[in-house]
C-alpha cells in the first residue's frame, strides 16, 4: 500500500495526498516498496548531486578550483540567501565569467524574508537568485573544461549535457533514458523510483571518488544545499554525516543513508499529485516505518512528523499526518 498523507479539518478527512516510496540495499535490490517501485517520474532537482558528480569525474571541478562549498551549491536548490549568492558569485569569478553567461533564467528567492526585502527595495532578481545557479555554475565549468564552448550549454545536444547523460547512463547501466526540460531549462530525465533509489544508494556507498566528494560536501555544508529551515538542510544536519537528501520539483525526493542493518541504502519518494506540503511528512513516516532514524535524529526532525494547519486567526483547524496501511 502507498503512503497516505491525510489532511484533516477538525475530526474529518478533507484531502489525501498519496506517496510512493522505494528503498534499495547495498546490492541495489529493493528491500521495501510502498506503492509501485516502477512508477516513472521526473527526477528534477534530485539529480543535482549526480550532475555535480559528472563534472567532478570529468575533471572540470578541479581545473576550476572549486572547493567543497562550491560542490555543495552545485547540488543545491537554494533559497537565494546571502550565503548562496556569495558562493555562486565566487564560482563565476573562478571561471572568469559573469551572470550574463548563465542560461538558467531568473526568479525571486524562495526565502520569504529575502524575497520581501528585495521587493520592498525594488530590487530585481538575477540568475544568481535562481535556485539552480550553483548547478549551472558547475555546468559552465564543465563546458569550459571540455573546450567546446559554453553557449547553449543547456541544450540536450551540447557536450555538457551529453557528458552528464553518459555519466548517469553508465552508473545506472541504462541507455535509453527519456529527457524533458526542467524549470532552469536544462534537460532532466524521467526514471523509475527504483532507479532513483539506486542512484542515491551509490551516493551513500561512496564507492566512486566523485560521489564521495559530493556526499561529503553536502554533509559538511547542509545550509548551502537548501537554506534556513528547509527540510533538506535540517535533515542533513541532523544526521551528522550519516545521510544526505535532495528534493526535486513536483514533490520528489532521494535519500542516501548509511545504516547498521542494511549498509548504505538509497530511498526515493514521490507524492503523486506533486504537492510539496505532504513530502516531509511522507518522508518521516517512511523513515519511522523502516526504523532508519535514531531517537536523537527523530527528535531533531520531529517538527516534520505532523503539520498543524491554522487559519488566518491562528486557530488550529486541522493537520496533515501520514499513514502506511496494510
Amino acid at each position: 500500500m502507498p503512503i497516505s498523507c491525510r489532511v484533516t479539518r477538525g475530526d474529518l478527512t478533507e484531502s489525501i495526498h498519496v506517496a510512493f516510496a522505494v528503498a534499495v540495499d547495498v546490492n541495489g535490490q529493493v528491500f521495501y516498496s510502498s506503492g509501485d517501485p516502477h512508477y516513472l517520474t521526473c527526477i528534477r532537482s534530485s539529480l543535482k548531486p549526480f550532475q555535480a558528480a559528472a563534472s567532478i569525474q570529468a575533471g572540470a571541478i578541479d581545473v576550476a578550483k572549486f572547493n567543497e562549498e562550491d560542490i555543495a551549491l552545485m547540488c543545491a536548490s537554494h533559497q537565494g540567501e546571502g550565503m548562496h549568492i556569495n558562493v555562486a558569485k565566487s564560482m563565476l569569478e573562478k571561471l572568469s565569467l559573469s551572470v550574463k553567461d548563465y542560461e538558467c533564467g531568473a526568479h525571486l528567492p524562495s526565502n520569504k524574508n529575502v524575497r520581501y526585502d528585495m521587493i520592498q527595495k525594488d530590487q530585481l532578481a538575477s540568475a544568481l537568485h535562481n535556485n539552480c545557479s550553483g548547478k549551472h555554475a558547475g555546468m559552465l565549468a564543465l563546458g569550459m573544461h571540455l573546450g567546446k564552448g559554453i553557449n547553449g550549454y543547456i541544450k540536450k545536444e551540447h557536450p555538457v549535457q551529453k557528458t552528464i547523460h553518459n555519466y548517469i547512463s553508465k552508473i545506472l547501466s541504462i541507455k535509453d533514458i527519456p529527457y524533458e526540460i526542467d524549470g532552469c531549462s536544462a534537460p532532466t530525465p524521467f526514471m523509475t523510483l527504483e532507479n532513483i533509489a539506486k542512484l542515491f544508494q551509490q551516493l551513500a556507498s561512496k564507492n566512486k571518488p566523485e560521489l564521495k566528494r559530493v556526499f561529503d560536501a553536502m554533509a559538511t555544508y547542509p545550509l548551502l544545499v537548501g537554506g534556513t529551515n528547509t527540510f533538506d538542510s535540517l535533515f542533513i544536519h541532523a544526521l551528522q554525516g550519516r545521510g544526505v537528501t535532495k528534493v526535486g520539483g513536483e514533490s520528489v525526493r532521494g535519500i542516501a543513508l548509511n545504516t547498521e542493518k542494511h549498509g548504505p541504502i538509497g530511498l526515493a519518494i514521490k507524492v503523486l499529485d506533486g504537492n510539496f506540503r505532504a513530502l516531509p511528512i511522507a518522508t518521516m513516516k517512511l523513515m519511522q516505518h523502516l526504523e532508519l532514524l535514531t531517537q536523537e535524529e527523530r527528535k531533531k526532525l520531529s517538527r516534520f512528523s505532523t503539520k498543524i494547519l491554522k487559519n488566518h486567526n491562528d486557530l488550529e483547524i486541522g493537520r496533515i499526518e501520514a499513514y502506511i496501511d496494510y
